[in-house]
């Protein structure tokens, strides 16, 4: 397949990678934002209890070279190379090292399935910055052009829902038909949700799996492509997580912990938590999931699953790969037109 790229750009949050990254990566987070020391020892302490580790730098680089190999049996010979926002390897590094290995232009993805400022705009305006700065080391620039929309794409449908339907086996089989799937996601404010269309994609994207877990239950075993769903889906709904902002501003919830508390009060058998805002077990789900949300589900006495996030799974591959086919086919006549501007 001909095409007007020289490479893929794989844009994450990036993690510490041992106890002495943690506060110096909290500081590349956080710089800019008002934030109480309180707060800042508090979450030091999720990745304390860690190692200091996050998983998300070694599943990032996983998933871009697993994206590598599903590109390449397509005939699509680009290298794949990760820049994180955050930590280590820097955007700024990794744009560096695509200019002088000759990329000239890239197809960019964002590890993040649903737009916001935040897990959208924001890593656009960095890679915009990284590409500043090889321009003021004298290095030739590298374009990006971005995938489009693939929240709700049958690759990353498929990989969450086999998640959840394993996660379901392992309650005990008289809970199984009564459990509602809890779906996750990173809380924004709302002023920002207002601007993008992060909660009506969470909800599309939540309301797409729970289709598609009806459908493999009933056929009791995974198959290759969704298609229209054929089964009643089971119950479900959205929540939100990770909220980090002054307590006096409005952001999204209800907070997991606070509605499986309200639902336990009001009959809620069971739960399954299933991560879908986010694209790696990393802190932030360990933490606010597997640690906070599950000590709340035992002090209320309700039986809780977690599935896991959509990592490395093959589906979630392929709709990485078919994303970034679809960039490189939209462009096959010509080189993408340069954007001055993003939209929300």
């Amino acid at each position: 397949m001909s095409d007007p790229f020289g490479a893929v750009l794989v844009v994450a949050f990036g993690g510490p990678q041992g106890p002495e990254d943690v506060r110096p990566f909290l500081g590349n987070v956080l710089r800019g934002r008002r934030v109480a020391p309180g707060r800042i020892d508090e979450v030091a302490h999720h990745y304390e209890l860690f190692g200091g580790v996050s998983p998300l730098t070694e599943l990032t680089l996983r998933q871009a070279e697993l994206l590598r190999t599903r590109l390449h049996e397509r005939a699509v010979l680009l290298p794949v190379y990760v820049g994180m926002r955050n930590w280590h390897p820097y955007l700024a590094d990794t744009l560096a090292a695509m200019s002088r290995d000759g990329v000239r232009r890239a197809v960019g993805f964002l590890a993040a399935a649903q737009r916001s400022y935040s897990s959208c705009t924001q890593y656009r305006e960095n890679v915009d910055a990284a590409r500043v700065m090889l321009h003021e080391a004298g290095l030739p620039d590298v374009a990006i052009t971005y995938v489009g929309d693939w929240h709700t794409s049958s690759g990353f449908v498929a990989a969450n829902a086999a998640h959840v339907v394993e996660a379901l086996g392992r309650l005990p089989e008289d809970l199984r038909d009564r459990a509602r799937i809890v779906f996750t996601a990173h809380s924004i404010p709302v002023s920002m949700a207002e601007r993008y269309p992060y909660q009506r994609q969470l909800e599309e994207s939540a309301r797409a799996v729970a289709a598609r877990v009806a459908d493999l239950r009933k056929q009791g075993s995974e198959v290759p492509d969704p298609g229209p769903s054929r089964a009643a889906a089971p119950d479900w709904a959205l929540v939100y997580q990770s909220r980090s902002g002054r307590p006096d501003d409005p952001w999204l919830g209800p907070d997991v912990s606070d509605y499986l508390r309200a639902e336990t009060a009001t009959g809620l058998a069971a739960a399954v938590l299933c991560p879908v805002g986010f694209l790696c077990d990393h802190i932030e789900v360990l933490y606010d999931l597997d640690v906070e949300a599950a000590a709340t589900c035992q002090a209320i006495g309700l039986p809780m699953v977690r599935a896991r996030a959509v990592n490395d799974h093959p589906r979630f591959i392929d709709a990485a790969a078919d994303a970034v086919i679809e960039a490189i086919e939209r462009y096959a006549g010509g080189r993408p037109l340069p954007i001055v501007a993003h939209p929300a």
